[in-house]
């Protein structure tokens, strides 16, 4: 298949349309076609500007308590009933299927914020490999000193870091780099207990997330998962 070919699938890609197999073959043509994988970030960037303009619509609550009173009286109401339920939700966006409550908040925010990097310009504030640069770097622009480190020896190397806004707050956002993909560390410190890694997959996307006493931390990255929680377990040591 040629590269347009695959860009007219990523639409319906995006919108979970292909059957499993072709979803799977396109996902791997995007690992490796840097061409087709920044076609793909382009039309996440666009559906993210787009959704961040649209107003969130509910239904009235007249409207609600009306459903429901039908629904007492006649069965037929009840696929009504599923259907308005549906549309609301599915104006909510994607955060179904990744964490409840303010999880799922927290990873839209997240990924948004690493599909935003990888538009031209945004990607770094600090452009450097050196993290005695980019951890000063942050002193005076934070409430705190995030740890940085650098996994060039391993292949991961750090490319530098830009400033985020983050449920309510700034926060670090730490760049490594993997061939020809960008990996977003955003960290923060934790007010909650400490919780093992988990990991979700959002439109090519992987998404792991995990918290120690100090801190908590989100890895995106376009990344193979494999690689991906190789790169998470030399974080995790080095701390």
């Amino acid at each position: 298949m040629t590269h347009a070919d695959f860009e007219a699938q990523v639409d319906a890609y995006l919108d979970g349309e292909l059957a499993p197999a072709d979803a799977r073959a396109l996902e791997a043509h995007l690992s490796q076609c840097v061409e087709c994988a920044r076609f793909r970030d382009r039309r996440l960037a666009l559906r993210a500007a787009i959704k961040a303009q649209l107003p969130t619509l509910t239904a009235p609550d007249v409207l609600r308590q009306r459903i429901m009173h039908k629904r007492r009286f006649n069965v037929g109401w009840r696929s009504l009933a599923i259907a308005a339920s549906l549309a609301v939700v599915a104006v909510g966006g994607w955060q179904l299927g990744f964490q409840s409550g303010a999880g799922e908040m927290l990873g839209d925010a997240v990924l948004t914020s690493h599909i935003r990097s990888l538009m031209p310009g945004h990607l770094t504030d600090v452009q450097s490999s050196d993290q005695h640069t980019v951890k000063p770097w942050f002193n005076g622009k934070l409430d705190y000193s995030p740890p940085v480190f650098d996994f060039a020896d391993r292949g991961y190397p750090l490319l530098g870091g830009r400033l985020e806004y983050i449920d309510g707050r700034s926060v670090a956002a730490l760049v490594y780099g993997r061939r020809q993909h960008m990996i977003n560390v955003l960290l923060w410190p934790s007010d909650r207990g400490t919780a093992g890694p988990s990991a979700k997959t959002r439109q090519g996307y992987h998404v792991l997330h995990w918290t120690t006493r100090d801190y908590t931390y989100w890895v995106v990255s376009d990344l193979g998962l494999a690689e991906l929680q190789e790169f998470n377990g030399l974080l995790q040591q080095a701390r």
